[in-house]
């Protein structure tokens, strides 16, 4: 019986398979592939999840108002931070269980790193001359800024440059010169020759008398210089004498503020891999410790405490010279070396007239390289600076508060008030941040001071036991990637075209101004032993003294990824700290990842920089299983319902054949296991086509597990033609003999006017609301489908994105969304088709008595095209409004920023539905035109 009522009705059965097939193969295909994006998603979310640390601790204060409102930590946060954690709290972190690795850092401050950077200018030089003079004016490029740098001296003779003393040893010269002896300048000649360098480098005062009136000559007491700022050209400006030919160097005086910060070794490397970064030398190890010197060992007989640390191989700042080279006139050179050699040299030679003759350049990281001697790091004084402040602009963006400019006094050493030499001319440039001085004491070779420094100890040494290259640290994912402030610079690019020129299409770098906008992460490291010795070495106690620690960077034992276990333990580690420590602050930084912020620095300059977004791997995972759960109950609805629909036109066209049944007596459960026995031998034959269709397309679409993933289409489509026919096969069996028999199309309660084809379609709608129903439910379910799926798409995008992290994720995951948009849509339509074609056969007899009574084949298409419109426009906006209705349940913050998107989409998603259903319905419309009105009454 159901064999011969499929081949009977095969054509009407094999839309019912191919409608089955569709909705089975999709519908197993699109959960596969929600299915992939999601594991896809989860596995690049637990791959990425964990970074260096689980766990950041800092001190109270120090999250900033942005890091406050925004969940997000600031970059270069541990560069303003100097102290605030005792070595109690951190020992008792420390002991916390579940505490795997607690690696402290405790930032000292900046110390300065005196060298030079070498430029050769052989090429310059006149071949010819006996003596000569060459000038370098230089400009200095760090970052957004440029300086004028203080004047650069070559003086190359071809005599001989000799060393001597004089005075009893007293005094000593190694740039000794004969020369012609001149009356005015015969008192400064020392054992016959000119000291041709001392003057201008040593005394630029013109004095003609030292103390005693002897002649002013080298002194191992310096020019007293308290007068001057440390930002005075003629401090900077140096003298280079050298003897020979055809080559000669110029030795540009720099400095180098390197932030010296004290960490545990182990717990270092134990953290971060530290161990493998050594360059040369040794590794620091907890047995490291400052070492005093006795009397009878040190430089100059007096006790000298060493700390050990190690220097970074680079210096982590940026910055170029770029200088003209000018050759000065000097006129006879038989003269130049009594010239030179006299306390009046520096104004000589500042007013010596010069030809430029070419140009150098020269990076300032070639002179940090240069090996540092003991005594080439200056202890006696260090700085520290605050963190950087920012206010929001009108437009809501992040601006930065600048500060005032340094004072003079900042710059001037403990000891004979002095001007600290070689200080950066960056410092000059703009400041961002509060920069302190801790000028230190000075307690001679007492080792204990008394007095006014009373109680602190003399300023230490440093020795440097090796060299670490923070390149060669392991690295850690760049999607999940928190702050490795203690050995990388933060990543700033310039926003717009024209930072991106100032800064020549270049990352912005830190330079060598302490109250620049980004600070260099620590460049020399040193044991936690040894910070009593640096900051109780200090005039002014402070909170160091009391609090050394910066920062405590915790790895969690037992944490695999951002899996349930894993984020309680480390929320019992973080509840633990802020239990013992309320006013501590404490940021879970698992599963974080870095997001893009754009900071203006000044009007004219803004930077887009990577700030650490918190929590961004749980965002990530609770929004794609949401969004996920969602995907797949809507279109197990979709599909449900447009079989449903399907089914229920085919039992609605055969309602003559069951009222026959019924009348010959068939019982309601005969009838009900015909309907879905039909349906489910329908469902089989699609299911067995379906599952070669979709191993076919899961290969063509690169789905892993194509071949188990296409067996699943054959039980789906056989559950899914059996339950979409469960209703409509308990409605057949409802229908009673005589109700069966009955035309499905009732007849009109009152005659109403109609003037056009138009008005004649909407009331053909507006009399059979029933179908009229019907036909508009599956494509209203289509487009509401296509509205949720579209606003959940974009909420979860805006959502996730943002962090580079989540960036990925919505990448991975936007082919599988869009797929479940356009077949929510298409499956709505199809089945808004069905019942419309099914609806135009039932109403054949109608239409064979309008031809029959002149209407014309053009007349009976508009009829039909605009019922088609109508049911369209009908479904489409019903749908379009259920699907906002349905978006706002879900919760308002989804429509945030989309709703004119949203609105739009769907509306388009009606007029597409609209077009589609009239182009659907060309295919009924001409067949009917095929039949004549006889052949029709006589069918019906």
């Amino acid at each position: 019986m159901i064999l011969g009522q499929l081949r009977r009705r095969r054509g009407r059965a094999l839309a019912l398979a191919a409608g089955i097939l569709v909705a089975a193969t999709s519908f197993t295909l699109l959960t596969s592939t929600v299915d992939t994006s999601q594991a896809t998603t989860v596995g690049t979310v637990r791959k990425n999840a964990r970074s260096a640390y689980d766990v950041l601790v800092r001190p109270a204060g120090a999250r900033t108002d942005v890091e406050q409102e925004s969940g997000l930590v600031a970059p270069n946060f541990l560069s303003g931070t100097f102290g605030g954690i005792t070595m109690a709290q951190y020992r008792h972190i420390r002991g916390l269980s579940g505490v795997d690795v607690a690696a402290p850092v405790a930032n000292i401050g900046y110390l300065m790193v005196h060298t030079t950077v070498s430029v050769d200018v052989s090429r310059f030089l006149d071949g010819k001359a006996s003596r000569q003079i060459l000038r370098l004016a230089p400009t200095l490029t760090a970052g957004l800024g440029t300086y004028r740098a203080a004047d650069q001296y070559v003086y190359l003779t071809r005599s001989p440059i000799t060393c001597g003393t004089a005075y009893g040893d007293t005094f000593g010269s190694d740039t000794l010169e004969k020369g012609r002896i001149e009356k005015s300048t015969r008192r400064y000649v020392m054992d016959g020759k000119y000291d041709v360098c001392f003057y201008f480098n040593g005394d630029k005062t013109e004095a003609t008398n030292w103390s005693l009136d002897l002649p002013m000559m080298s002194s191992i007491i310096g020019e007293d210089l308290s007068d001057k700022s440390a930002f005075d050209p003629g401090l900077h400006s140096r003298m280079n004498c050298q003897s020979g030919q055809g080559k000669a160097t110029i030795d540009i005086p720099v400095a180098y503020p390197v932030l010296l910060s004290a960490v545990d070794p182990v717990a270092e490397d134990r953290l971060v891999g530290l161990g493998d970064t050594l360059a040369s030398g040794r590794m620091l190890t907890e047995k490291d410790r400052p070492h005093t010197t006795p009397p009878s060992k040190a430089t100059g007989g007096e006790p000298e405490t060493l700390v050990p640390v190690m220097l970074s191989s680079r210096p982590l700042t940026e910055g170029k010279l770029d200088a003209t080279v000018e050759r000065l006139d000097i006129g006879d050179p038989a003269t130049l070396p009594s010239r030179l050699g006299n306390p009046t040299a520096a104004g000589y030679v500042d007013g010596l007239r010069g030809t430029p003759v070419g140009k150098v350049g020269v990076d300032l990281s070639e002179g940090y390289r240069k090996a540092v001697p003991r005594y080439g790091v200056d202890t006696q004084e260090y700085w520290t600076v605050g963190p950087v402040t920012y206010r929001r602009t009108p437009d809501g963006e992040l601006a930065v508060r600048p500060q005032p400019r340094q004072k003079p006094d900042l710059w001037v050493t403990n000891i004979n008030q002095q001007p600290v030499p070689d200080v950066p001319e960056e410092n000059k440039g703009t400041q961002y941040r509060k920069v302190t001085g801790h000028p230190s004491t000075f307690c001679g070779h007492l080792g204990v001071c008394d007095q006014q420094d009373y109680g602190r100890l003399t300023f230490p040494y440093i020795r440097v036991v090796g060299r670490y290259d923070t390149d060669k640290l392991p690295g850690f994912s760049p999607l999940s990637d928190t702050s490795l402030e203690t050995y990388q610079a933060p990543e700033v690019t310039g926003a717009d075209s024209a930072t991106r020129e100032l800064l020549d299409d270049k990352p912005l770098q830190p330079d060598r101004n302490l109250g620049g906008y980004l600070s260099a992460a620590p460049t020399m490291l040193t044991t936690l032993d040894s910070i009593t010795t640096l900051t109780k070495s200090r005039r002014t106690p402070g909170l160091q003294d009391r609090a050394p620690v910066s920062a405590i960077r915790i790895r969690v034992a037992g944490v695999t990824g951002v899996d349930a276990a894993s984020r309680a333990r480390v929320n019992a580690v973080a509840g633990a700290i802020r239990t013992a420590y309320p006013k501590l602050e404490v940021d879970v930084t698992i599963g974080s990842s870095p997001t893009l912020r754009t900071v203006a620095l000044s009007p004219k300059a803004h930077v887009t920089e990577r700030w650490v977004d918190k929590g961004v791997a749980l965002r990530i995972l609770k929004a794609v299983d949401t969004k996920s759960a969602i995907l797949f109950l809507l279109v197990l609805v979709v599909c449900a319902l447009f079989l449903g629909q399907a089914a229920l036109a085919s039992v609605r066209s055969r309602r003559t054949e069951i009222g026959t049944l019924r009348c010959v007596g068939w019982s309601g459960g005969e009838v009900l296991r015909l309907v879905l026995g039909e349906l489910a031998a329908i469902g089989l034959a699609a299911g067995v086509a379906g599952a070669l269709l979709a191993y076919g397309l899961g290969r063509l679409l690169g789905q892993p597990d194509a071949g188990a993933k296409s067996l699943l289409v054959l039980p789906v489509a056989l559950l899914l033609a059996t339950a979409a026919g469960l209703i409509p096969a308990w409605l057949a069996t409802r229908l009673g003999p005589m109700q069966a028999l009955r035309p499905p199309v009732a007849g009109a309660r009152r005659a109403r006017p109609v003037r056009s084809v138009a008005g004649l379609a909407a009331l053909n709608l507006l009399r059979v609301r029933g179908r009229t129903v019907l036909g508009a439910a599956g494509l209203a379910l289509g487009v509401a489908a296509f509205t949720v799926l579209l606003a959940l798409t974009l909420a979860f995008q805006g959502e996730v994105a943002g962090s580079l992290l989540g960036n990925a994720v919505v990448a991975q995951a936007r082919n599988a969304d869009y797929l479940s948009v356009a077949l929510s849509l298409l499956l709505g339509a199809a089945g808004a088709v069905d019942v419309l074609v099914l609806s135009q056969r039932e109403r054949a007899a109608d239409l064979a008595v309008l031809r029959a009574t002149g209407w014309t084949n053009r007349e009976l298409a508009l009829l039909t095209l605009y019922e088609g419109i109508g049911l369209a426009l009908l479904g489409g906006l019903s749908g379009a409004v259920a699907g906002l209705v349905a978006v706002l349940a879900l919760g308002q913050g989804v429509l945030h920023g989309h709703l004119v998107g949203i609105v739009g989409a769907a509306l388009l998603a009606t007029l597409a539905a609209t077009a589609l259903v009239s182009a659907a319905l060309t295919v009924p419309i001409r067949r009917l035109s095929r039949i004549a009105p006889a052949h029709l009454l006589a069918a019906d």
